[in-house]
């Protein structure tokens, strides 16, 4: 993508990026651009606005010149480039055999509960969190118990109390969000730390989700939780992919790594299916984006000017809409109950705005935790939030007339 920051140019394609979003929509098909009328815009689905890196297209193009189509049964030069790419950006060695294929990190997480709990058994999740993991673990045969975040003045975490009384109650299986959707949550080395002793002491295998760790903003420090867990002797395993990160979405390949020995025999029952039903288009596309860092941290760098941006425009144009700012990852948690739009903003916003939001009641269910809530899609021009937060402020008038709120930093 390689794009100027103060202009908005994209310098690999010469074009200008709020030029190219005005066309976006008439180029491509997927739910985010064909759901909604084209007076909506769309930001909602995590998928990135932006053009995908040139060497990643190229790669792709290749392969398929050369009819390279065929089914896999492992990820091939892929787990090494992986086991690279994690100890030079987070200081994680890991042994690549310890790594499989899996078709999209839900599925990932589907096969792992399925080999992990082959009778049922209750999994532990921290609502507000990815709606899919209700269905997940559903799908899984099992049951979910919920374990709210907590959340003191804006600062949100795990409750670890209530994970142990969870983990002690007979939950066997946990599903950590790190970093947390939709939040953008990163736990710290303490918190992570504090968990794997408990997870150890309950022998609960925690299921760590990864997917937007290589989105983790400037400044932050993401910790995989596998080398955690493995030195206080917990088990885990960590579902990921580019898919987030560099913004290929459905190309239908990620990774499910043990953290452990005793998981890697687990997950060495994965059926061979698993494996031949990812795409060898989704591999090398993967297998290319690892190499693709300078493209990450130019994609990072948009994100959290456009986090800056969104934080101002809502001081300025929404001051009734709280902000909780994330520190990893393009999504933003907004919370509506102050300009009093009900339990689920998204749909007021869609039919009076024009602006399309995850509505927040997918991302909880019985403590409501998502309730006034909306999540934002940061990965777009910054003409498209202006334009965006002045469709509703202009809907919502009575949101200018100063509410005092907080806002987190």
């Amino acid at each position: 993508m390689a794009a100027d920051a103060a202009t908005g140019t994209d310098t690999a394609t010469g074009t200008d990026t709020d030029e190219y979003t005005s066309t976006i929509r008439g180029e491509r098909t997927s739910i985010k651009w064909t759901r909604y009328a084209p007076a909506v815009l769309p930001l909602f689905v995590a998928e990135m606005d932006y053009g995908i890196a040139p060497e990643i297209a190229d790669e792709l193009v290749a392969r398929i010149r050369s009819s390279d189509l065929g089914y896999l049964d492992g990820p091939g030069p892929l787990a090494p480039a992986f086991a690279a790419f994690a100890e030079q950006r987070w200081g994680w060695r890991l042994d690549p055999s310890r790594i499989h294929l899996a078709t999209d990190v839900s599925v990932g997480i589907v096969e792992t509960l399925r080999l992990a709990l082959p009778d049922g058994g209750r999994v532990a999740i921290t609502p507000p969190v990815y709606p899919p993991f209700f269905e997940l673990v559903e799908e899984a045969r099992a049951e979910v118990v919920e374990v709210p975040l907590s959340e003191t003045w804006g600062t949100w975490r795990l409750d670890l109390d209530a994970l142990e009384r969870a983990f002690a109650g007979g939950t066997s299986v946990f599903l950590l969000c790190n970093p947390h959707n939709p939040l953008g949550l990163v736990h710290d080395r303490a918190t992570l730390e504090a968990l794997a002793e408990i997870a150890a002491r309950h022998d609960v295998l925690v299921v760590s989700d990864e997917i937007h760790g290589p989105l983790t903003h400037p400044g932050v420090r993401f910790e995989p939780f596998a080398p955690i867990a493995e030195a206080a002797g917990a088990r885990s395993v960590v579902v990921t992919s580019a898919s987030k990160g560099w913004n290929l979405a459905g190309v239908k390949c990620s990774l499910v790594i043990a953290g452990d020995d005793r998981t890697a025999d687990l997950l060495d029952r994965l059926n061979d299916e698993v494996a031949c039903r990812t795409s060898i288009l989704g591999l090398h596309a993967n297998l290319r984006a690892l190499s693709c860092t300078d493209w990450l941290d130019d994609a990072v760098q948009r994100i959290v000017a456009n986090d800056r941006l969104l934080s101002q425009l809502l001081t300025e144009h929404l001051p009734g809409v709280v902000y909780h700012r994330p520190r990893a990852g393009y999504l933003a948690w907004l919370d509506f109950r102050g300009i009093g739009l009900g339990d689920d903003p998204a749909l007021p916003l869609r039919e009076h705005a024009y602006v399309a939001l995850n509505s927040g009641l997918g991302f909880s269910r019985e403590g409501g935790e998502g309730r006034g809530f909306a999540r934002l899609n940061l990965a777009c021009s910054p003409d498209t939030l202006r334009e965006a937060v002045a469709r509703i402020a202009a809907a919502y008038p009575a949101s200018m007339q100063g509410s005092l709120v907080w806002r987190v930093a």
